[in-house]
């Protein structure tokens, strides 16, 4: 997966924005006001991706490309090295968890204006 491919997926799950908090080399995606993927266009062809914390070890642990969040709550999140060394379908795996975990923490109401 490339950085356009992890983008384009990204922007199908329900009530994505985009958004350049952190400056025109990081693409932010957020859901309910709330971060849930970083996507560097600086070249660097990563992901940071919000992770269950044991899952996040486990990860690391099991993919060389997998690395702890890059500036990023290294507990909370990490970097996928998009490197053609992890399928497609692994990394959207990745992708869609992040943003379930970040629809979990959004307050109640949040969730009701999303209808989620």
């Amino acid at each position: 997966m490339d950085i356009i491919s992890a983008r384009e997926f990204c922007i199908t799950l329900p009530h994505t924005e985009e958004t350049f908090p952190f400056g025109e080399e990081h693409l932010v995606l957020k859901v309910g006001g709330k971060m849930y993927a970083i996507i560097a266009l600086d070249g660097d062809s990563t992901i940071a991706l919000k992770c269950d914390p044991e899952l996040a070890i486990e990860l690391r642990e099991q993919y060389a490309a997998v690395q702890p969040g890059y500036h990023l709550n290294k507990k909370h999140w990490n970097t996928v090295l998009l490197n053609d060394t992890i399928p497609d379908a692994k990394i959207e795996e990745w992708i869609r968890l992040s943003y379930e975990l970040t629809i979990q923490g959004l307050t109640k109401k949040v969730r009701n204006e999303l209808m989620l």
